[in-house]
């Protein structure tokens, strides 16, 4: 499933790989895409959103 959340908080390269580590703690085998400019983060992955989102918080990330 593929899943799009809004983060406010990435901002660099630095903030992507910490989002791209949380989430793959969740589902290894998930494709991430986080841009910095818009602040979206699009995950394709067999998690749930739910997983997805707390991971985020958890990593210092909380989604909009």
């Amino acid at each position: 499933m593929t899943i799009q959340l809004t983060a406010p908080k990435i901002a660099c390269s630095s903030c992507v790989n910490t989002v791209t580590a949380a989430i793959k703690n969740v589902d290894a085998n998930a494709e991430i895409q986080a841009n910095t400019k818009t602040k979206l983060i699009v995950v394709e992955t067999q998690a749930s959103e739910l997983a997805i989102r707390e991971a985020l918080i958890n990593a210092g990330y909380p989604v909009a």
